[in-house]
């Protein structure tokens, strides 16, 4: 089978549509060794074009935080923390994350020293931020 390329979403999901009739057809069958030659050629070959397809788009580009707050909140995604397991983690009190949070503080040496080694946040960026 000669080898194409999918130049578009439509022709995706029409080849990923065939790779999933040869899927089902192996699995009623009972296992993809008892697809034909000409058949397991086939879906290796769909599969490959699949995958080179998907290779070639871009992903979503995450948006860098750009403030302290906005790296708090990353950080508090990331490790799936609240804003008390932070600051106890982080070592200061409740009210002051909450506070850099809604912006109402900024940051001291102390606290940036913190930030940079409990939650590996780059000391560039914490310098750029002060």
């Amino acid at each position: 089978m000669e080898t194409v390329k999918i130049e578009n979403r439509k022709e995706y999901e029409a080849v990923m549509a065939r790779i999933e009739k040869l899927i089902q057809k192996s699995t009623e069958a009972g296992g993809f060794d008892k697809l034909t030659k000409k058949e397991t050629e086939t879906l290796e070959n769909l599969s490959l074009i699949a995958e080179q397809f998907e290779d070639s788009i871009p992903l979503m580009p995450i948006k860098q935080p750009s403030t302290i707050a906005e790296m708090l909140r990353y950080k508090m995604f990331e490790l799936n923390l609240k804003q008390k397991q932070l600051a106890k983690l982080v070592g200061v009190s409740e009210t002051r994350i909450s506070e850099l949070l809604n912006g109402k503080r900024k940051l001291n040496i102390g606290l940036a020293k913190k930030l940079h080694f409990k939650l590996n946040i780059d000391a560039d960026f914490i310098l750029n931020m002060a």
